[in-house]
């Protein structure tokens, strides 16, 4: 069984008519997971913004380090709905927080959100949250082998269109790489992959290449920043990055 403590930031009142909500809402969210995987016991903060959270949703997550989900929310757009849904994506980190970790390279965040959309779908079906469901331009599966091991790749451009990529490419093309898994070891589930290495997923992203019609040998990038910050993992708000 799950432990978990919530923890609301709200010394100015400004979640208090959401609190009963967002506490059943939780306890949902954790139950439904729980049917799927070994949830991992952590900490729920939940603080409240006036343009918090995704524009849309008014929900928006991370889990920045092991045991530890953030959650801000805009009090006049807030959905249980869309909170069940992002705790159950950021549940999925927590998993691989314990695991290999959220991962210091492009390939490494590819898989993780990949494998916690696809977490999302496993859990409570339907179709890709607006991020996932995102398609990646011609030559992004390129570039994205050749930038796999790279550890100063830049998050921001690759996860939220801040630069020349399309807004939330990386996550489409990550949900994108493990659906081609999963189409062909359907035995396997994004909560059974919480802990696979990121590279288990390398030779997936040359057959995506070689759907494209590009076929060609990758150019591997390595780096030298062994001291690069991880990424933040989550989904995508307005709060971090």
């Amino acid at each position: 069984m799950t432990t978990w403590n919530l923890h609301f930031l709200n010394a100015r009142h400004a979640v208090t008519r959401h609190m009963a909500e967002i506490r059943a809402a939780a306890k949902q969210a954790v139950a439904l997971a729980s049917e799927h995987a070994d949830v991992p016991d952590f900490d729920l903060v939940i603080r409240a913004l006036p343009n918090g959270g995704i524009p849309d949703w008014g929900v928006g997550g991370h889990a920045p380090s092991p045991g530890v989900i953030e959650v801000t929310v805009n009090p006049d757009r807030y959905s249980d709905a869309y909170l069940i849904r992002t705790l159950i994506h950021e549940m999925h980190h927590l998993m691989r927080w314990d695991g290999p970790g959220y991962g210091k390279s492009l390939g490494a965040a590819l898989v993780s959100e990949g494998l916690a959309g696809h977490f999302v779908l496993q859990v409570l079906g339907g179709k890709p949250d607006p991020w996932d469901a995102v398609r990646p331009s011609s030559g992004v599966a390129r570039q994205a082998m050749n930038e796999w091991s790279r550890l100063d790749y830049d998050h921001a451009r690759w996860f939220f269109g801040r630069g020349d990529l399309r807004k939330w490419t990386g996550y489409g093309l990550g949900h994108k790489l493990i659906a081609e898994h999963l189409a062909t070891a359907p035995e396997d589930s994004a909560a059974g992959l919480a802990a696979a290495p990121a590279d288990t997923f390398r030779p997936v992203m040359r057959r995506l290449l070689a759907g494209e019609g590009d076929d060609t040998p990758d150019e591997v990038v390595e780096s030298d920043a062994a001291d690069a910050k991880p990424a933040d993992a989550g989904s995508p708000d307005a709060d971090k990055n």
